[in-house]
């Protein structure tokens, strides 16, 4: 199942999720995106997106105000669902209409992989990004080790070019995949300090010594984080 969180009061970007994109609201155009892939259900904390939701027939579901994370927040949404701990759940960002079903489907099969790894909490992936990209801290960036195994994420430029000049800079798609059981495990964790320094919900499972697996993907999309963004999407969508 793919589970999309939807939370109403973003401090950077109040109503983002609602934001109009050719007619249809973000979180909506999201759903639409991947719901070829796996059944689909908005997590919400406003009851205001659960109606608008169902007029777009898009299933939601109602959640706490209080969440700490996306995930946390996902995890609620599972339980409302009762659904099974093998299950698989992809955790898609509401802000990223744009995406592409393959990339989802890449998640779905890395989770897949690791579903017996106790060891890995998390699935998600990175593309290749530019030197000035890596200078936006809200494109969120991720170094690996010969696994593709995460070492750190952060909105910082990682790694750090001391010595010359660096391109292979890896950008973190904030798409999670989790089995059940492993989602209950990360929403059992105590929040991280790291996670509340960068913002980074990731950053709970590296804290606690668990293990998130990367997998490069190939995407034209991109998240919106700021009214800037969404009047990129708005070109976008128009082409």
């Amino acid at each position: 199942m793919i589970i999309i969180p939807a939370r109403i009061g973003s401090s950077r970007f109040p109503n983002k999720v609602l934001a109009d994109i050719g007619g249809v609201p973000m979180v909506v155009r999201t759903a639409m995106a991947v719901r070829s892939v796996d059944e689909v259900v908005i997590a919400t904390d406003s009851q205001e997106v659960v109606s608008i939701a169902s007029e777009h027939g898009i299933k939601a579901v109602m959640t706490s105000r209080t969440h700490q994370s996306g995930t946390d927040r996902i995890y609620e949404a599972a339980s409302i669902l009762e659904l099974k701990e093998e299950e698989i759940v992809i955790n898609v960002q509401g802000d990223e209409p744009f995406i592409e079903t393959d990339v989802v489907k890449s998640i779905y099969d890395l989770t897949h992989r690791n579903a017996a790894n106790e060891t890995i909490l998390m699935n998600s992936c990175y593309k290749y990004i530019t030197n000035p990209e890596a200078d936006d801290p809200n494109i969120v960036k991720v170094v690996t080790d010969e696994n593709d195994i995460a070492l750190y994420f952060s909105r910082a430029k990682i790694p750090y070019p001391r010595d010359h000049h660096f391109d292979r800079y890896k950008g973190h798609l904030g798409i999670y995949g989790f089995t059940v059981k492993a989602l209950k495990k990360f929403c059992s964790l105590t929040p991280a300090p790291l996670e509340s320094i960068e913002k980074l919900e990731q950053l709970r499972a590296l804290y606690h010594g668990y293990e998130v697996a990367m997998t490069q993907v190939e995407t034209e999309s991109f998240g919106i984080d700021t009214p800037e963004d969404l009047e990129r999407a708005i070109k976008h969508h128009r082409l």
